[in-house]
């Protein structure tokens, strides 16, 4: 069809679109829409990944938070060691390993849960429960199914006693064998040793030991500096 008059016909192409401004459009529209899905990837995963390290910190607070309570009620059990014939303390603290026996059980079962914490070289920290019963629960714990928490980090000890009335220090051992009681209190700290905690920090608790006395059994004030 012709157009009636030069001037209409005109203004019928300025309002028309060609090919070429239709696909310069689509591509602009790609190009936007491709940059808009690779920044809500980017989004997206960097979500997910501060998540799951939310989810690490909360699960490992609520790990942390359930041993500073099992070291709050340590209880200072003892047994008769069939060796010496001695009545002892069960207490093995070393700088990356700790045992002891106390009120406080994750199930929340009746009576006293041994409990044993340990580095495991290049893992994380491994825990071992197993009823502390009248004797010595070494047995059962050296054949109860390790569990292993805090994956990734490394763990150090230290231990709080009184040399003498008037100082406090902190050692890397005890042994309540030989002291006849717990130490005063009890230093943990939790070192992240992998890529995959590179992100945390980290932490420590410091739990004090309030029935470190045995009723019955007396401290050794010689060798073990514990005399008040």
């Amino acid at each position: 069809m012709t157009c009636p008059t030069p001037r209409l016909c005109s203004r019928q192409r300025q309002s028309a679109f060609t090919l070429i401004e239709v696909l310069l459009a689509l591509a602009l529209t790609a190009l936007l829409l491709s940059l808009l899905s690779g920044g809500m990837y980017v989004v997206a995963r960097d979500w997910n990944q501060t998540a799951d390290t939310l989810d690490d910190a909360l699960d490992d607070a609520v790990v942390a938070l359930q041993i500073e309570r099992a070291l709050l009620g340590a209880f200072p059990h003892s047994y008769n060691n069939p060796e010496t014939l001695i009545r002892e303390i069960f207490f093995e603290g070393e700088a990356d390993s700790l045992r002891w026996v106390s009120t406080v059980s994750p199930q929340r079962q009746p009576g006293l849960t041994a409990w044993s914490l340990e580095r495991v070289a290049g893992e994380g920290v491994a825990l071992s429960l197993a009823p502390a019963f009248t004797d010595d629960p070494t047995e059962r714990l050296d054949d109860a199914e390790p569990r292993l928490l805090f994956t990734g980090y490394e763990l150090a000890l230290k231990y709080l006693h009184e040399p003498d009335e008037l100082n406090r220090e902190w050692t890397d051992e005890w042994f309540a064998s030989d002291y006849a009681a717990l130490p005063l209190a009890v230093h943990l700290l939790f070192t992240p040793n992998s890529s995959a905690r590179a992100e945390q920090k980290p932490f420590e608790l410091i739990a004090p030991l309030r029935a470190w006395r045995h009723r019955s059994i007396m401290p050794d004030t010689g060798g073990g500096g514990l005399g008040r």
